[in-house]
């Protein structure tokens, strides 16, 4: 069954029947090192950062024991002359270092650092190398979405911006011969379980070997598997007593995402359900442990989005969005990502917080769902808990022409790693971002270091347990 599973690259849970001598019964004690990079466009203000909880960070408040939030960190050195600062200061979140160009960054970034110190002759069979995902609509540069660098500061991963291609990119895809559309369709009709039906049902029969624990939890783990697939692919045949199935996604994407940098209409509603199966199969990715490295955009830097819809959180309503009626213009002036550019710290900015507010609680839609009871493991944690996760954006206050403010007090947040980091804090840490990141990396027992060789090591031991 495994070597039928894997050849449609489908994990299995840890089975009891598995644990056949007490070496590998130790050695899965030990949890595995992650490493993952989630970035949200546009930023928070620093001054909105002194808020704390009572302000546009309370969707992570929940989460607060579980994560070290810093502020004041300082990414100016991530300015590049003439380029675009939004493109600046997403190039530098999680590299520390200024774009090389309109495909690369100027160096690796952490999730890939700790990938080469802990797998330098790759991954393990089977797994995906690196997975990077994400919902975006503002292209233009490559470092705008994607947040995962080799070491020579190329895209370490394809970006997966369909539900669809990011479930085929981890579970695997179905070799149907005939026209494009003929094989669209059937593939909308059959399954990646269908591979491994027979033994599906021997394993889960009555002539089983596994115990009825194990039974149990493969026909838990494929039916999941089943159920996510239905989602990302609006596929006809529904689970008895499952979630109803979602309308094939009517966003854009590709160039019709972006046309023209002019914008496009977006319900929040559309938006929030697309980035949410997203998070759920990227999740689910790392609970089967297909994937320990990658990145997850919600959202690019600069993102252009004429908004609109009632945003709630908690069981109240914090904002209608209608940017285009709010701002009186159309095309780009009309989009969200103005409200950023009209920040002044002596107004209210109740725009630009609801937005804020609304970026926050969908990054910690993702964290929640590794935090739950099916993310427990051996060590009594869970993934979130165990996982680096590096939260950040681009701006720390929205100014193009003040790079000082624009790349100052860039909003960052980390998990435990295990615990490596502290955890439970918001702590003004008033460094580079240079030296926080490689603070982390030597935290994680990594070889290399970000910036330049023959800069001075500057350790922000604080952060550290």
């Amino acid at each position: 069954m495994i070597r039928s599973i894997g050849a449609a690259t489908i994990s299995l849970p840890l089975l009891e029947e598995m644990m056949v001598a007490p070496t590998l019964a130790a050695e899965q004690t030990a949890v595995p090192v992650r490493a993952f990079n989630v970035f949200f466009g546009l930023g928070i203000p620093a001054p909105l950062q002194t808020e704390g909880f009572d302000g546009v960070l309370e969707p992570l408040k929940p989460l607060s024991d579980k994560l070290l939030i810093m502020r004041n960190v300082d990414q100016v050195r991530c300015d590049e002359n003439g380029i675009n600062a939004h493109y600046d200061g997403a190039s530098g979140a999680f590299t520390a270092e200024p774009p090389d160009g309109e495909a690369k960054s100027g160096g690796p970034s952490i999730d890939q650092v700790i990938r080469k110190t802990y797998h330098p002759e790759g991954m393990p069979d089977g797994m995906v190398p690196t997975l990077v995902g994400g919902t975006f609509f503002r292209r233009s540069r490559v470092g705008r979405y994607v947040h995962s660098y080799n070491m020579d500061g190329t895209v370490a991963a394809t970006m997966q911006e369909r539900p669809r291609d990011l479930f085929d990119r981890v579970f695997g895809t179905i070799s149907l011969s005939g026209d494009d559309q003929d094989v669209r369709r059937r593939r909308l009709q059959r399954s990646v379980l269908d591979s491994v039906l027979d033994e599906y049902q021997f394993y889960t029969g009555r002539n089983s070997p596994l115990g009825a624990a194990s039974k149990a939890r493969v026909a838990d783990h494929l039916d999941r598997i089943r159920e996510f697939e239905q989602r990302a692919f609006s596929m006809k045949d529904s689970v008895k007593d499952g979630p109803p199935l979602p309308e094939r996604s009517k966003l854009a994407h590709g160039g019709k995402a972006d046309p023209g940098g002019e914008g496009i209409d977006m319900k929040l509603d559309d938006l929030t359900t697309e980035w949410r199966l997203m998070a759920d199969l990227y999740a689910m990715a790392i609970q089967l442990d297909r994937v320990r490295f990658g990145a997850l955009t919600f959202l690019a830097a600069g993102e252009r989005l004429r908004m609109t819809g009632d945003y709630e959180y908690d069981g109240r309503l914090i904002h209608t969005f209608n940017d285009e009626r709010e701002l009186g213009k159309s095309g780009s002036g009309g989009c969200s990502h103005e409200w950023w550019h009209r920040f002044k710290e002596t107004k209210k900015n109740e725009h630009l917080r609801a937005h804020a507010h609304m970026k926050l609680r969908e990054v910690a839609y993702f964290l929640h769902r590794l935090n739950g009871p099916d993310s427990m493991e051996s060590n009594g944690r869970t993934i979130l808990e165990n996982s680096l996760i590096t939260i950040s954006t681009e701006s720390g206050d929205g100014r193009h022409s003040d790079p000082k403010r624009e790349l100052s007090g860039v909003f960052h947040a980390i998990t435990g790693a295990d615990g490596r980091f502290k955890t439970g804090e918001i702590m003004d840490v008033g460094a580079e971002g240079v030296d926080v990141y490689n603070t982390m990396l030597t935290a994680m027992g990594a070889n290399d270091r970000l910036g330049p060789e023959d800069r001075e090591t500057r350790n922000v031991d604080v952060i550290r347990t």
